[in-house]
């Protein structure tokens, strides 16, 4: 049998472990501090008995087992470990807990820590619901990637939204607002309304001739797009439309509205961001009022795209710096596809809006009423941005440009496609931004424009938001286009006809429908009388101002002031 012989073993009468005269380790390491020198190593202390866990003031007599001796959650030595190993693992702790807040627990001497920066304050201790909350946010995303999933397997993404933390509601709720109703999306698709051909009441302002050159611009023969700084562009509110109030006064209808206003309710189910619009009601009488720097002056971009933007306010492709860009391309876009020489029609008044001397955009408000029952008719402002004579026929044109930001995103790159497949582009601008698209379409039809002009507008290039190319010009019918896209024209109105009785029956007073910034769905809240009174609103271009090309100073000096066209605080001033 093989003997086994055990090696001799030192008493240490004076304390734990082999008395030092009996060490004889060869290449003995001295003062080695002992701790995890790697992130795979699980070593540590067994105890800390130089904490003081009894003395504390306010500690409960009955000691936290997370307090002892043997917890070392607490100390920075051990931050170098992958805490999220170590979150899965807890003591059973049945007593009841006291957290000592701002009080930190001793730590070792310094000298003694693996590595001498971890001079940080300590994390508080992890909880149990810490943990449980990170599994469930895991599972949520673990479902949500299967959905995402799923639905690219089966084709059917239109009708799902993207899911984003970047949504937030476009107002402030207040906690004293009261909610009065919450309206699905899911109701509207079925809602029908025939609504009989309206009268104009009046049209005001002065259109200039479209230049028909633009429509043979090729991505090989593209055209610089230019900037209208001294072209004034108004985006005036419904209750501060001087001629809204003269036919309030007038009793020519019950309800008002503009065009932007009512595109958004009509195409609200194709909607993901987050809108507003206040509702006044006013002796028999329904205001539609958008508020001072509203999101609907700006055009969103990438809204029903199911890839998300980056969520970081100062990136030039953030759904927010997107928008004001999209806004002013646009302006600018309208007025550089007119005959600039001068000839003009005008119209019975002029611009409501502007003041004397003062260079206005390229416009035409036609005051337009619809009967929507016996006793409700509603007036409407439309807007069409130019007029084309052909075969001594006159007709009305919108003008409006969808913008290419980064092929990446899109997946498809506009100076390639064009030419040759133009339907692709179309469809996934229709996919991406069908919300956009819709809204503009129903401005058309409301405004009874005989063509709406699409153009197509690139930056230069993909990291420069200021110079921007045109690279086609199309023009499309817009009863045409609006079965091309599938939007009814009985079901905006059935949608516009159901809030308008919806707000019929509300007292007298101030209301503010919200798109729910998550949900499909509108909510109707009851505000204070002078709710966005004196609001004060963020200007629309602080961050844009800082983030400008490294070029030519001038040229971002000049984009600043195009881009500060989007905003029209001064303008609703003067109106008011």
């Amino acid at each position: 049998m093989v003997g086994f012989e055990l090696g001799s073993v030192p008493f240490n009468s004076d304390g734990w472990g082999p008395p030092d005269s009996s060490v004889s380790v060869p290449n003995k390491i001295s003062n080695a501090p002992f701790a995890p020198f790697s992130r795979s190593d699980k070593l540590g202390r067994i105890a800390d008995w130089t904490r003081s866990i009894s003395n504390r003031p306010g500690s409960n007599s009955k000691q936290n087992i997370s307090d002892s001796a043997f917890d070392f959650s607490g100390d920075d030595s051990f931050a170098t470990l992958n805490a999220d190993e170590d979150s899965s693992f807890r003591l059973v702790d049945t007593a009841a807990k006291s957290h000592h807040h701002g009080q930190h627990r001793p730590k070792f001497n310094p000298r003694w820590r693996f590595n001498p920066h971890h001079n940080r304050s300590q994390l508080p201790q992890r909880r149990d619901e810490e943990v449980e909350a990170k599994k469930r946010e895991q599972e949520k995303e673990r479902a949500r990637r299967d959905r995402l999933y799923n639905l690219n397997r089966s084709g059917t993404n239109a009708g799902q939204r993207r899911e984003s933390a970047v949504f937030k509601s476009s107002v402030d709720i207040q906690p004293e607002w009261n909610m009065l109703d919450q309206i699905p999306f899911s109701t509207f698709s079925k809602l029908s309304f025939s609504v009989p051909e309206p009268e104009d009441l009046l049209i005001c302002g002065g259109l200039e001739f479209y230049d028909r050159s633009y429509d043979r611009i090729t991505p090989k023969n593209e055209r610089r797009l230019e900037r209208f700084k001294n072209r004034n562009f108004f985006k005036i509110t419904t209750t501060d439309d001087p001629v809204i109030r003269r036919l309030a006064n007038e009793d020519k209808a019950t309800v008002f509205a503009t065009d932007t206003i009512l595109s958004t309710l009509m195409c609200a189910p194709r909607s993901v961001y987050s809108w507003d619009i206040v509702v006044q009601r006013v002796g028999n009488k329904l205001f539609f009022d958008k508020r001072d720097g509203s999101q609907l002056d700006l055009l969103s971009v990438h809204e029903t795209s199911q890839e998300p933007l980056p969520d970081v306010k100062d990136d030039i492709n953030s759904a927010y710096s997107l928008s004001v860009e999209a806004a002013y391309i646009n302006q600018n876009f309208s007025q550089q596809v007119l005959i600039r020489d001068g000839k003009k029609l005008s119209y019975d008044e002029p611009n409501p809006f502007a003041t004397e001397g003062e260079e206005v955009a390229s416009v035409g408000y036609r005051y337009r009423r619809w009967k929507l029952d016996d006793d409700t008719y509603l007036v409407a402002r439309c807007e069409v941005q130019s007029v084309v004579e052909v075969n001594n026929q006159r007709s009305f044109l919108t003008l409006n440009a969808l913008n290419e930001f980064d092929p990446k995103y899109s997946g498809v790159d506009w100076r390639q496609k064009l030419e040759t497949q133009r339907g692709a582009v179309l469809a996934t601008e229709l996919k991406n931004n069908a919300n956009k698209l819709a809204k503009w379409t129903a401005q058309a039809l409301l405004a009874n424009a005989d063509m709406m002009k699409l153009g197509y507008v690139s930056r230069v290039h993909p990291r420069d938001h200021f110079n921007h190319v045109i690279l086609a010009v199309v023009g499309y019918k817009p009863k045409d286009f609006a079965t091309q896209i599938n939007l009814n024209t009985s079901n905006m109105w059935g949608i516009v006809k159901s809030i308008v009785d919806l707000c019929m029956k509300l007292n007298e007073g101030k209301y503010v429908l919200v798109k729910d910034p998550t949900k499909p769905q509108v909510r109707i809240y009851e505000v204070p009388p002078d709710a966005f009174e004196n609001d004060y609103v963020e200007e629309p271009l602080p961050e844009e101002e800082q983030v400008q090309p490294p070029t030519e100073d001038a040229q971002g000096a000049e984009a600043n002031a195009a881009a500060n066209e989007v905003e029209e605080k001064e303008i609703s001033t003067e109106a008011a």
